[in-house]
C-alpha cells in the first residue's frame, strides 16, 4: 500500500491512477490530519508526501514519522516545488529517502517509488556503509572517519555515499554530476573537482582513499 498525501485533488488523482496502473495499491489524503489518522490503523510500504500542505506541512509530518516508533522505517518520497533547494536538503537531512520536483511525470514517480522500495526493503542491512575506517550512517546522515565525526555538506555527503556504495568503481566527472547534482544542472565538471578537493580535506588522513583516475574521474580505493 502506498499513501499519497497531496492537497491538489487533480494531482492526487493522477498519482493514484498511475500507481494503481503499475500494480500498487494506493490511498490518497488531502491533508496531514487524515494521513496521521490512517497511520494509526495501517502501515503503508511507502509514503509520497507533498511539502506544501494545508495545516501541518509535509516537513513537519516527516519529522513526526522519523521520531522513534513504528513509523520510523516507512520510506518517504517528498514532493517539492521547483527551485525549492532548501526544502529538498531539509527533507533529506530529516530522513526522506528521495524527492520529486514538481511538476513531475507519473512515469518518473512510479520509477522512483519502485527504486526506493528496492533500496529500503532490506533496509536494516543497508543503513550503514563502511570502507576501512570510513563509516556512513544513511539514516542519521552522519559520517565518521577513524571514529571522528565529519561535518559534510549535502553534495559532499552524496558524493561519498556514491563512492562507498561502489568501492573500486571509477566514476567519470559527468556521471558524478548526473548522479549528485540535479539532472538539469549545466555546470562544468570542475565543480566536481572542487567538491572532491574539499571532501578529501575534510576526511583528513582518509581523503587519499578517493583516488584520481587519469582521463576518467574518481574512485574510492579500499586496497587489501
Amino acid at each position: 500500500m502506498i499513501f499519497c498525501v497531496e492537497d491538489d485533488e487533480s494531482i492526487r488523482s493522477l498519482e493514484l491512477y498511475a500507481l494503481n496502473a503499475a500494480g500498487f495499491e494506493a490511498r490518497g489524503f488531502e491533508d496531514g490530519g487524515s494521513f496521521l489518522e490512517a497511520l494509526q490503523t495501517e502501515k503503508p510500504e511507502l509514503v509520497l508526501l507533498d511539502v506544501m500542505l494545508p495545516g501541518t506541512s509535509g516537513v513537519e509530518l516527516l519529522k513526526l514519522m522519523r521520531q522513534p516508533g513504528e513509523n520510523r522505517e516507512i520510506p518517504v518520497i517528498m514532493a517539492t516545488a521547483r527551485g525549492a533547494e532548501y526544502d529538498k536538503i531539509q527533507s533529506l537531512d530529516l530522513g526522506a529517502d528521495d524527492y520529486l520536483v514538481k511538476p513531475f511525470g507519473m512515469m518518473e514517480m512510479v520509477s522512483r517509488v519502485k527504486a526506493v522500495l528496492r533500496r529500503c526493503r532490506p533496509r536494516q542491512e543497508r543503513d550503514v556503509l563502511t570502507a576501512k575506517e570510513l563509516s556512513m550512517d544513511l539514516t542519521e546522515r552522519t559520517v565518521t572517519a577513524g571514529g571522528r565525526r565529519i561535518a559534510l555538506t549535502y553534495k559532499e555527503f552524496e558524493l561519498l555515499r556514491l563512492f562507498l556504495s561502489a568501492p573500486g568503481v571509477a566514476f567519470t566527472r559527468e556521471k558524478l554530476l548526473a548522479s549528485v547534482w540535479d539532472a538539469e544542472f549545466s555546470g562544468e565538471t570542475r565543480t566536481v573537482d572542487m567538491h572532491i578537493r574539499t571532501l578529501r580535506q575534510k576526511l583528513g588522513n582518509y581523503g587519499g582513499m578517493i583516488e584520481t583516475v587519469r582521463n576518467v574521474g574518481y574512485r574510492l580505493e579500499v586496497g587489501q
